[in-house]
């Protein structure tokens, strides 16, 4: 059976801690992306510049960062969510298999977040499947809002019959989004959660891989303290069957 294997992960802008003290991860986050062995990575908060970080970390990488992450051999498709100051970051998706085509569309619900979806068409094995990358708000009000924007968009650009996959931190510490994710027709895992956030002591699963048209195969989250060190999250691994596959 053909099978493909997706990772969705907030690498918390490849930086951990806060102040003087706070430290660079964004390579060991590149060994962590390979070891993903995925063959679609979905990324949240990635930077595409940073003068501040670059001036206070001597190994800041000079290619942004979703480049610098994707392994060799894997295409990188980046798009901004949020403009500051000093830079800028968003979504990032990176592919083992050719990228057809990428879009972004602004998800921002109010002046104090900006978010963003990166919508994909990805040749997997021969079958086309959309991907959406997406980072939601805060607040729930806000989460209730980008989902339906995120439910009118996949109507209009992902063909009914289309296999598709949402991936992203979701924000949620309940079931509102599962339930109306659930109504588009995207199913995460049934059974029991996988925690993910804080990395350090998971309580809550706030990063999912909803799938429509797939056959769920797997899912699991790496765990340790070599991950909890990298970032505020932990990665989210899913496995699917692709449609016809045999």
């Amino acid at each position: 059976m053909n099978t493909v294997r997706v990772a969705t992960y907030n690498i918390h802008k490849g930086v951990q801690g806060m102040g003087p003290r706070r430290r660079l991860e964004i390579h060991n986050l590149g060994h962590a992306v390979e070891q993903l062995d995925a063959d679609i990575v979905c990324l949240q908060e990635v930077r595409k510049h940073h003068r501040g970080e670059a001036l206070h970390f001597t190994r800041w990488p000079e290619l942004p960062q979703a480049d610098f992450l994707a392994p060799e051999g894997y295409e990188a498709i980046y798009r901004t969510n949020a403009y500051t100051r000093d830079g800028e970051h968003g979504n990032a998706l990176l592919s083992r298999w050719p990228v057809l085509s990428h879009q972004h569309e602004d998800m921002s619900d109010h002046r104090f977040e900006q978010r963003g979806l990166l919508h994909a068409e990805v040749m997997l094995h021969g079958c086309m499947v959309h991907v959406v990358v997406v980072h939601l708000g805060l607040i729930k009000a806000s989460r209730a809002r980008q989902v339906a924007q995120l439910g009118t968009f996949i109507q209009r650009e992902v063909p009914a019959g289309a296999p598709l996959l949402v991936a992203g931190d979701f924000n949620d510490w309940g079931n509102s989004v599962r339930q109306a994710m659930a109504d588009f027709g995207l199913l995460a895992f049934d059974g029991q959660r996988h925690p993910t956030f804080p990395a350090r002591l998971p309580l809550a699963q706030l990063d999912y891989v909803f799938a429509r048209g797939l056959t769920p195969v797997g899912v699991q989250v790496p765990r340790g303290r070599a991950w909890w060190r990298m970032s505020d999250h932990l990665p989210l691994i899913a496995e699917f069957g692709l449609p016809g596959a045999i």
